[in-house]
């Protein structure tokens, strides 16, 4: 009972309206990659070793692959409106909206591919939420990420102007083959490989 008591264990009381984007930087003793979505704030569970490694994974492949003008962060949050700034576990992003080493967020606008790798307890926002908030602030392409049976599949998406609605192009399993948002060939069973160390 002590611990529900003691003020830095209590949960913060969202104002009428939900919270705002601007309230991530704000409110104190937050835990590390606190997501706002629809005015509310959502917190990080502990993450597997396969989310893990597949996030390092892809920032450190698309850090080798991305063209000049763009860059790759993880785990870095976007505005996508005022109730709305997730954190996608990595972007490709125009390296033009960098300004200087404080900033914590990116306008949706300058994001070129969002990823989200699948925990247990983010499937229904990354198959479901995030993609359609994604798609309609215009971020043309969306990998999600999922663990199946030990292996990593990755599903494809980019965004139809048309509809502001994202369509699948692909399912990727051992291989990552596309040519958007620019050329990527990647080797997916180096995800859940067994790491092997040097005689």
């Amino acid at each position: 009972m002590g611990a529900l008591m003691n003020p830095e264990h209590s949960w913060p009381i969202p104002p009428e309206g939900g919270w705002t984007a601007d309230d991530l930087d704000t409110l104190p003793n937050l835990p590390p990659h606190t997501e706002l979505i629809d005015g509310s704030l959502i917190f990080v569970s502990p993450q597997t070793l396969f989310h893990m490694r597949a996030v390092s994974f892809f920032q450190r492949q698309l850090e080798e692959t991305v063209p000049p003008g763009l860059e790759v962060l993880r785990e870095f949050t976007i505005d996508i409106d005022r109730r709305n700034r997730p954190e996608p576990d990595v972007i490709v992003f125009r390296e033009d909206v960098l300004t200087d080493l404080e900033q914590t967020r990116f306008a949706a606008e300058a994001v070129l591919l969002a990823i989200e790798v699948v925990s247990p307890e983010s499937v229904d926002r990354d198959r479901e939420t995030k993609p359609l908030k994604y798609a309609r602030a215009g971020i043309l392409h969306y990998w999600r990420v999922e663990n199946k049976d030990g292996r990593a599949v990755v599903y494809v998406y980019e965004l139809d102007p048309a509809t502001k609605a994202y369509v699948a192009t692909g399912i990727f399993h051992d291989r990552l083959k596309v040519s958007a948002p620019f050329p990527i060939d990647l080797d997916l069973t180096a995800i859940t490989a067994k790491r092997t160390r040097p005689e």
